[in-house]
């Protein structure tokens, strides 16, 4: 295992199970490619929040058991999981990055270059929440990865820009276990709030896996 993914220089970034299961989880996983390994490491040294290779590995997954082709990312930084979804969705597919950050698109666009996906990725700069708005044709599963404090806002608008039988998935649901404290902070109650709601609402079928720092998954009805 890469010495860049060990428990302890990944705590930054959140853990809700026992940090020697985690460094069991990434042991069994399979050498990544040159420019991911690279993308992991420049992570690690700049504190750049991704998701990591097992939860992407499970995005990976979730492409292919339900064919998705079009997969809208809210939030993508250097665009890690933007090239797991790109070469999940194939030939064909197309995956929507989106950052607000300058430096962040440009390392991502030489990232997905290397990466041989670029073809794939439709790069936006800006607010996520707006472009989101902006699109006009339903995805396939639309990734919710921005500022928490924006979570609930985040799930008043995703509905119509999903296909039904798409997925919504979301990020740091957990909050580093936050989400359980009893008097919690302004960011972990926009969470606490977005479970919750996501959870009622009839427009979907949640479950949160607490793996990482806990993904959310709900397929809308």
């Amino acid at each position: 295992m890469s010495t860049a993914l060990n428990s302890a220089s990944w705590r930054h970034h959140g853990y809700i199970t026992e940090p020697n299961v985690d460094d069991y989880l990434y042991s069994l996983l399979p050498p990544r490619e040159e420019v991911l390994s690279e993308m992991e490491a420049e992570a690690t040294r700049n504190k750049i929040p991704i998701v990591g290779p097992v939860v992407a590995s499970f995005f990976r997954q979730l492409v292919i058991m339900t064919g998705a082709k079009a997969v809208f990312e809210m939030g993508s930084a250097i665009g890690y999981s933007t090239i797991w979804w790109a070469r999940a969705v194939g030939e064909g597919g197309r995956v929507h990055y989106t950052d607000s950050d300058a430096t962040n698109v440009e390392k991502a666009r030489r990232y997905f270059e290397r990466a041989g996906v670029a073809g794939r990725i439709t790069i936006h700069r800006g607010d996520a929440i707006e472009l989101l708005s902006e699109q006009k044709e339903p995805f396939d599963i639309v990734f919710n990865d921005i500022d928490k404090d924006d979570y609930p806002r985040v799930l008043r608008l995703v509905s119509p820009h999903l296909k039904k039988g798409g997925l919504f998935v979301t990020d740091n649901v957990l909050w580093s276990a936050r989400v359980v404290q009893k008097n919690p902070d302004a960011t972990t109650k926009a969470i606490q709030e977005f479970n919750r709601q996501l959870y009622k609402s009839p427009e979907f079928d949640t479950t949160i896996l607490p793996v990482r720092d806990g993904v959310a998954v709900a397929i809308k009805k």
